[in-house]
């Protein structure tokens, strides 16, 4: 006799890896580091949460820019977001050729002491992250982003075996500190921050919300 294990509500999950990163982000930096200089020009004049201040976070149009850098990196984001959701959902190209795609696009650039806290994006049906740079090491989790388990539940009673339980059946929440040119996409609902951060190097990352119609 056998049994099935198998993952009842799962979270999608994806990671991606630019393959030929370096110069992008190079550039990538330069335009986001010389947007931050401008101040309020670029700066996110209303934004929803309270901002450290070690923290910039630009307005929502970055990848309105026609820089050739942002350019690329849009058809990178969006492109896997696409490839991805085809997977998930078994739609066809035709189907996705069908949708029109909505985002709203910032960067934030970290100096030592930022963070940002806890928060979701409601009004959105997938998130993304890319990270330009993760500044430096430090400790292991210096910068990282937590993401909260949804399954609240699951934490309700911890013993000696459920508390030993792995992913993706784990209740535990899931910290993951991006990599230079890692790109991860996330369902919009699912409740995520992100640590402090403590370095002389600025932590920079550029993150999208998106919804079709």
């Amino acid at each position: 006799m056998q049994s099935n294990i198998y993952s009842l509500f799962a979270v999608p999950f994806i990671q991606v890896q630019h393959p030929d990163c370096e110069q992008l982000n190079q550039n990538l930096r330069d335009v986001i580091l010389a947007r931050e200089a401008l101040g309020s020009r670029y700066r996110n004049p209303s934004p929803a949460m309270g901002i450290h201040e070690s923290l910039f976070e630009s307005s929502f149009d970055f990848f309105a820019s026609t820089d050739p850098c942002v350019e690329k990196l849009r058809t990178f984001c969006f492109s896997w977001l696409m490839r991805s959701i085809a997977e998930l959902s078994g739609l066809s190209q035709t189907d996705l050729k069908q949708l029109n795609l909505r985002s709203q696009t910032w960067f934030h650039v970290s100096r030592s002491g930022a963070f940002f806290e806890l928060h979701n994006h409601p009004m959105a049906s997938w998130s993304g992250v890319y990270c330009v740079s993760p500044g430096e090491q430090g400790a292991p989790n210096n910068g990282a982003i937590s993401f909260l388990n949804p399954m609240g539940a699951s934490n309700m009673f911890l013993d000696k075996v459920n508390s030993q339980t792995k992913l993706p059946f784990s209740g535990r929440n899931f910290l993951l500190r991006p990599a230079a040119g890692e790109l991860i996409l996330f369902p919009s609902y699912l409740f995520h921050q992100v640590l402090p951060y403590l370095g002389e190097s600025e932590r920079i990352t550029v993150a999208f919300n998106c919804w079709f119609d």
